[in-house]
């Protein structure tokens, strides 16, 4: 995939913040430190507050600085929430899938998610762990639909293995670059009949979302 990596020295095109959410310890900083920086820390400890990293790639030939945004699951930092998903684009909804519990939780989080963030955001739910299949609590059917009635993404990841780590991402913001691509093709051909444009340098651009704005969801890429 060494084609999908831009030249650090260029410009950058399009800056998008993707929130990691989930329960504590379910595995969404090493999902972080692996797709940014490909590595995983066995000694890993739990995150206090919040921390971001950013990767820039390329897509369709422009230059994507993604800013992933990590923050703890405890309930103590949840106070952080309304600043955590603002301007947010993308979200990785992450559980274990060897804690039933952290799966159950997933409602929650989602309803926060949405509570806060722009209702188009791109959702990708994660079942982390994936190279513990022999202790699996959450069968893949289960979280097969839960996604598909939430219209989420869905795939298992195993951070230690880097197993659809990077294509879980890489979905994401492929996604969410497809969605502001038809908002910037939406404000170019917007033009009265003079043929000037209408809208005025600076306005804000919505577009409704639909069934042809974002790529098939529910979709299941198991390890």
């Amino acid at each position: 995939m060494s084609n999908l990596y831009g030249d650090f020295n260029q410009k950058i095109d399009y800056v998008f913040k993707v929130v990691l959410i989930g329960d504590s310890a379910v595995g969404k900083s090493q999902l972080l430190a692996r797709f940014a920086r490909n590595e995983f820390n066995v000694d890993s400890k739990a995150t206090i507050g919040v921390e971001f990293q950013t990767k820039t790639l390329a897509i369709d030939q422009k230059a994507v600085k993604a800013q992933i945004w990590d923050t703890a699951g405890q309930e103590r930092y949840r106070a952080v929430t309304s600043a955590y998903y603002r301007g947010a684009v993308g979200a990785m909804l992450v559980y274990d899938m060897t804690k039933r519990q952290s799966f159950d939780h997933m409602a929650r989080w989602l309803e926060e998610l949405r509570g806060h963030a722009d209702k188009n955001i791109v959702i990708m739910l994660i079942g982390n762990k994936s190279d513990l299949g022999s202790l699996r609590a959450v069968p893949t059917e289960d979280a097969q639909e839960f996604a598909e009635r939430e219209n989420l993404f869905f795939m298992e990841t195993s951070a230690l293995e880097a197993t659809n780590v990077e294509t879980a991402f890489l979905t994401v913001l492929t996604d969410i670059y497809k969605i502001i691509s038809k908002k910037t093709l939406t404000a170019n051909t917007d033009t009265d009949s003079t043929g000037s444009s209408t809208l005025l340098k600076g306005t804000k651009i919505v577009v409704p979302g639909g069934p042809d704005s974002a790529a098939q969801k529910g979709g299941c890429c198991g390890s």
